[in-house]
């Protein structure tokens, strides 16, 4: 297993902590991880290859305290991962 896969796993491991809601394909992170080693080997090879594309966002309507309405983006578990794998690179 080379680094790079290890850094994936942490960024799994990190989405996990964070109990992120379901994205747009209403997969939550019970579900990844009935197939968690070739979800996981899927997003690296993809990412590694460079034809990893983030899926569509799904938005929900957050109520403000002045009464008003933002958006609230929620991607992917999947995406999720990738945002931290790419973070982790940013932060080298």
């Amino acid at each position: 297993m080379t680094k790079d896969k290890y850094v994936v796993l942490k960024a799994y491991k990190e989405a996990k902590a964070n109990r992120g809601a379901p994205g747009i394909d209403k997969q939550s992170i019970s579900v990844f991880e009935m197939d968690l080693k070739n979800n996981l080997y899927q997003l690296w090879n993809r990412m590694a290859s460079g034809s990893y594309f983030p899926a569509a966002t799904r938005y929900v309507e957050i109520d403000k305290s002045d009464g008003g309405k933002r958006i609230l983006g929620i991607p992917t578990v999947k995406d999720r991962i990738a945002q931290g794998v790419a973070k982790a690179a940013l932060r080298i």
